[in-house]
């Protein structure tokens, strides 16, 4: 008896610690929590730590190594705008700008950085994130640290700015007979971190909202369509919706899709169907093949299944210090990349949208606040926004909600941005 009044007096204590403590402020305009439906989503990665910022990480996904980010060991191709952060969010790093000045960057470990980054979902008018949590990443004491205090900085941002948050287990990674682990982690968030009570956490047909991402991709994974299969089932009996990040050719089972009929057995017991489709196309002459071949049967498909689909676009693509590849592999095209994006899964029925990613850097998919006024280094260059604004993809994400809302008429130009 004394054991169990310990453990319960614990959990309360770590509650209080890690659940809001704070409403919505005034004059702030919440989203509907209730359901995905004409919702402009982003994937929101929270993954950097820099050394000293209090998670014992080091440089963490900056670099390619564990030193300092300086020239010859970046991780990234985009450079982050820090102009608006404090003097104790901001971490000096190896590069310098033109002027001489010390490049810095942030720690998603800083509560205040990532209330900044929900303010800005807030003021641009985007409804909301999937908080990526890695099922490798929270098997290390300092990984589970750090994803759970940003899950607690998110927790509180979305509530304090009105916004919607989800979670979206990542499996990459994952080895064989390790299933267990996800369920034992989301039973903690539910049951004793209590995340699904928050107001802002997403529903989805009445229920709390989890995404499950790598399910049924051809690339030799450990775990097995069995496996997710188990943890499907294990969060649908716990009272969930699922949504599945899968593979672009889920349907026809082809290229980066298992060649497995089990995997639309599969999709059927979920209740959203999100297919990766980051890097498979590069223009938006091909975008717009992409709605005729893929986008509209996908939807007929799910539309049969009962199912609820959610397309992903991304703003551009280059990950040359992460995986090699040209710098600037899929150029941006000043927004017109993304907005054909946005337009082309209005056009094929869409509903609602998954904007891949709010803050990675690492594959210059960001869509926040990035700077022109990069680091200057002979062996280092970084992709800008073209001298666009640094909030220009804030705004043009914003738009997109106004578009999937009905607010706004569809329209192949990019729209006015105020």
């Amino acid at each position: 008896m004394k054991t169990w009044w310990l453990r319960l007096s614990l959990l309360i204590l770590v509650f209080l610690a890690i659940g809001p403590r704070h409403s919505a402020r005034a004059g702030v305009a919440v989203v509907d929590r209730g359901t995905l439906t004409g919702k402009v989503m982003c994937g929101y990665q929270g993954w950097f730590n820099c050394e000293g910022d209090g998670a014992d990480r080091g440089w963490f996904h900056w670099t390619k190594d564990r030193g300092r980010l300086e020239p010859g060991n970046a991780k990234i191709d985009l450079w982050p705008d820090v102009s608006e952060l404090g003097p104790d969010e901001r971490f000096p790093t190896g590069f310098k700008h033109a002027d001489g000045r010390v490049a810095e960057v942030f720690s998603s470990f800083k509560e205040a950085t990532v209330l900044r980054h929900f303010q800005w979902l807030h003021d641009y008018g985007i409804d909301g994130v999937f908080l990526q949590r890695f099922a490798v990443d929270v098997q290390s004491p300092r990984g589970l640290r750090h994803n759970n205090i940003v899950l607690n900085h998110c927790r509180r941002g979305a509530e304090q700015f009105g916004r919607a948050y989800a979670v979206m287990y990542d499996l990459s990674g994952l080895r064989s007979n390790r299933i267990s682990q996800v369920i034992a982690d989301w039973r903690t968030l539910r049951h004793e971190l209590r995340v699904t009570d928050d107001a802002a956490y997403l529903r989805h047909r009445g229920r709390p909202l989890v995404a499950v991402w790598g399910v049924g991709f051809s690339d030799d994974r450990d775990y097995t369509l069995a496996e997710c299969l188990e943890l499907v089932e294990f969060l649908k009996r716990d009272g969930c919706s699922v949504m599945l990040g899968v593979p672009t050719y889920w349907r026809e089972l082809k290229n980066d899709a298992l060649p497995d009929p089990a995997l639309h057995e599969l999709l059927k017991l979920a209740d959203v169907v999100s297919p990766w489709t980051v890097g498979r196309y590069r223009s938006p002459a091909e975008v717009a093949r992409h709605q005729v071949n893929l986008l509209q049967p996908d939807l007929a498909w799910c539309a049969e299944a009962k199912l609820d689909y959610l397309p992903v676009v991304f703003p551009g693509f280059s990950w040359h210090y992460l995986h090699g590849g040209g710098l600037d592999l899929i150029p941006r095209l000043q927004g017109r990349f993304l907005w054909s994006q946005f337009i082309a899964a209005k056009r094929a029925g869409a509903e609602m949208v998954y904007v891949a990613m709010f803050d990675e850097v690492d594959e210059g998919t960001a869509i926040f606040k990035c700077t022109n006024d990069v680091p200057v280094a002979d062996q280092t260059k970084f992709v800008t926004y073209d001298g666009l604004p640094s909030d220009f993809y804030l705004k043009l994400t914003g738009a997109a909600g106004k578009l999937f809302r009905n607010e706004m008429p569809v329209q192949e130009t990019l729209p006015e941005l105020p």
